[in-house]
């Protein structure tokens, strides 16, 4: 259960539009205040925020967030409770009256059983419910841990299997389905297991040594399970050396990878959109990592966490305002709402935040426009904002407006190269991964401009558990542990995401433990796709030895359907189209700019819309570059195309040899139609009949011939079209073409006869 509030607290400061902060959460919160509440628990398994009294349960969904979501209950017996987690089909409820017993209630027929324990020597630390298929429940003990099936028969639990082990205390995370078991003298030993079966190999974490030489002891609220881009991870906070330690979990090893400073002595972990927040509560800042990036550097510098929506004027008003008693209550609150960082919260991973003392939860933001203008390192900004996915549609945008800003700007070319080429790479790998083609809706939205997009470009002017027991130490068990301190669930809570499976997956280094997200986000590179299909149809539970197992996330399945690639016709609609139109002067830097943005599509094997290329035959030609134009095309540089060839020939009405090379490749792409038709306007009809009978054009009409012969005035080269179609066009001579030309062809002779 959460802990108390500490009288210990700070006021937020809260500025408007110009507070600086790369972090936000947003008023209202979600409001879990229940008359005669004995405290709130957090069900993760379930994404629940509960509140208990003496004889029911209400739980909120925090899952997706609503700050109006209303309750709902169940009705439950008296008695003391440290933890209360609801099943993952939500038909039984599960409390943990004691360090000896568990009650569980069938929510269907309101019959109850207990759980208790064997010998007094033993304790309960916690329990979860878990997805696998071997067990439902897990019961960890000061003994080892049980694994228990659930029968709704019978309404009992059934012994699976026992592993044996002294425990200090565990952590556990539904989202990785990993528990730890902390145990020695320091608890700095650690057993895992994933889905409670697959064992992990016995590891030990680094602790400093005291000046004293004293052994500091590993606190429970000091490590933290979290899964970033798939990838288990275990953060364990050193106090002693003031770093953060991450560990890696492979299925044969678990690694440490680097270590991050820290300037606090109280550490809270979130992860909000696969990038690590790392609150340094005493000094109130938080400080971002994006692990994903081979650099241990923080993404910005650190900022403190900003309060957005809070309603200043009536806080204010209410204050100076009526004294009556609601007005008080009114204020009160105000006040308890503009806490930051106080001894109250408790960080709930993976990004939600419970107030324990006010009975209020608030979700963690990031804000993508002010860490993008935090950074004048463009390249490093785009590769952060593709890997977005819960702001995919603003990450996109904001890609948009930093690439067309830089380009206006005339930024170095090999500057904006790397931009493109991070743009283009992230393109094809979710082309690879089929993340691109799951945010394309069935209906085709309108085309929008540039001007439209709801990004300002100022961001480019700029620069361009420990969920513990909610306060109480997890080595007192599970009931002390947010983990642990399940929250309820409501009746129409639905069953878990079918995506939620275990997954095989092979790594070039280890065998490593990741979610389902770890493929989509790290096998573009490194596998084909018919790879990444491969892997896409495994869902077995256990597979050969030298495979890991990985369990999907539980995320927003909306949220993921959406990528921030930017395909190059968005590139072309978005950037070159607009940035064309406001540039001036020599084409020459924006030329450069396109040309390196079709060497690395041609890098990535990805096609390009013509339409691009019709831009820069438009850019050379109006600057009279012909020459270069020439080039670009002999070259292959600029695609042969329908498209491409006719902008040749508009452009060509100023240079013969450029019409010429649109013609050329009209012939090469076998466009005889339009071929033909282009030889007949510009009057070189008798080579277009030859091409035609030679091709076996029949789409143009005779009559097109035939008028250019006439205005030719030559009888002779009248007569020869009128005799090829007579030869050559059955029937022709019964049309009213053959008619008419053939008196206008005598009326000619007749003329010159005279």
């Amino acid at each position: 259960m959460f802990g108390k509030a500490s009288s210990s607290q700070l006021s937020v400061s809260l500025g408007g539009s110009g507070a600086l902060s790369h972090v936000y959460i947003q008023h209202p919160p979600l409001r879990c205040s229940i008359p005669g509440s004995k405290g709130l628990f957090y069900d993760d398994g379930n994404k629940l925020i509960l509140s208990a009294t003496s004889d029911q349960v209400f739980s909120w969904k925090t899952v997706p967030f609503a700050s109006h979501a209303a309750p709902t209950s169940d009705s439950i017996s008296e008695g003391p409770m440290l933890s209360i987690r609801y099943s993952l089909d939500a038909k039984v409820l599960a409390i943990q009256r004691s360090n000896h017993e568990i009650q569980f209630w069938d929510r269907e027929t309101g019959e109850m059983f207990s759980q208790t324990c064997r010998s007094e020597t033993e304790s309960i630390l916690g329990f979860f419910w878990t997805d696998c298929p071997k067990c439902d429940i897990v019961i960890v003990k000061t003994s080892g841990m049980e694994l228990f099936s659930y029968d709704p028969e019978s309404k009992s639990l059934h012994l699976v299997e026992t592993k044996r082990m002294n425990v200090s205390w565990y952590v556990y995370t539904h989202e990785s389905r990993l528990i730890l078991l902390a145990s020695g003298m320091q608890c700095k030993s650690f057993t895992g297991f994933q889905y409670g079966i697959i064992r992990l190999p016995k590891f030990e974490m680094a602790m400093a040594k005291s000046e004293a030489n004293n052994k500091p002891v590993l606190a429970a609220e000091d490590v933290h399970i979290i899964t970033v881009y798939g990838r288990i991870y275990c953060l364990q906070v050193d106090r002693i050396a003031m770093l953060l330690h991450p560990y890696r979990f492979y299925r044969d090893a678990v690694v440490q990878q680097g270590s991050l400073p820290i300037y606090s002595n109280k550490i809270a972990i979130s992860v909000v959109d696969n990038v690590l927040l790392v609150h340094q509560v005493d000094a109130k800042v938080v400080i971002l990592y994006d692990i994903f990036a081979d650099s241990r550097a923080p993404i910005s510098a650190p900022l403190p966490l900003l309060l957005r929506g809070f309603p200043k004027a009536s806080s204010s008003s209410s204050r100076t305002g009526s004294k009556d008693t609601d007005s008080l209550e009114a204020n009160d609150m105000s006040d308890h709402e503009t806490i930051i960082y106080g001894d109250n919260w408790i960080f709930l991973v993976p990004d939600l935040i419970c107030d324990v003392a006010n009975r209020l939860l608030w979700k963690i933001h990031l804000d993508l426009e002010a860490i993008s203008a935090s950074s004048s390192e463009v390249p490093s900004v785009l590769d952060f904002l593709q890997r977005r996915k819960l702001e995919a549609n603003k990450a996109k945008q904001l890609c948009l407006v930093v690439v067309r800003t830089v380009i206006l700007e005339r930024r170095p070319v090999s500057m904006v190269t790397r931009a493109i080429d991070v743009l283009v790479t992230s393109y094809s790998n979710s082309i690879k991964t089929g993340g691109y083609f799951k945010g394309i809706k069935s209906e085709k939205p309108p085309t929008p401009s540039v001007s439209n997009l709801n990004i300002s470009t100022s961001v480019v002017d700029e620069s361009i558990r420990r969920e513990d027991a909610l306060g109480k130490s997890i080595k007192h068990g599970s009931s002390s542990g947010v983990e642990n301190e399940s929250l309820n669930r409501s009746p129409d809570f639905p069953v878990s995401d079918p995506e939620e499976n275990v997954r095989l997956e092979n790594s070039n280094d280890h065998h490593s433990l990741g979610t389902k997200a770890d493929t989509e986000n790290f096998t573009a590179g490194e596998t084909s796709q018919s790879e990444v299909q491969k892997l896409s149809s495994q869902s077995q539970l256990v597979g050969p030895s030298n495979s890991p197992l990985n369990a999907s996330i539980s995320e927003n399945l909306e949220s993921q359907a959406i990528s921030a690639s930017i395909s190059p016709d968005e590139m072309y609609s978005f950037v070159f189209a607009s940035v064309e139109e406001e540039m001036a002067g020599d084409p020459a830097y924006f030329v450069a700019i396109v040309v390196e943005f079709l060497r690395s599509c041609n890098v990535e094997r990805i096609k390009v819309h013509p339409n691009i290329y019709v831009l820069t035959i438009q850019l050379l030609a109006r600057h009279e570059r012909y020459a270069e134009l020439g080039l670009f095309i002999i070259n292959k540089i600029l695609e042969p195309s329908k498209e491409v060839a006719l902008q040749l020939l508009e452009s060509g009405r100023q240079n013969i040899q450029t019409r010429k090379l649109g013609l050329d490749m009209l012939r090469q792409l076998s466009l005889h139609h339009d071929y033909v038709l282009l030889l007949v306007q510009d009057g070189y009809y008798l080579e277009a009949l030859r091409y035609a009978r030679k091709n076996k054009v029949t789409t143009v009409r005779p009559s097109l011939f035939l008028e250019a012969a006439f205005v030719s005035a030559d009888p002779q080269h009248l007569a020869a079209v009128l005799r090829f179609f007579s030869d050559f066009i059955p029937g022709f001579k019964n049309t009213a073409d053959h008619t008419t030309y053939c008196r206008i062809l005598n009326e000619m002779n007749s003329s010159i006869a005279a």
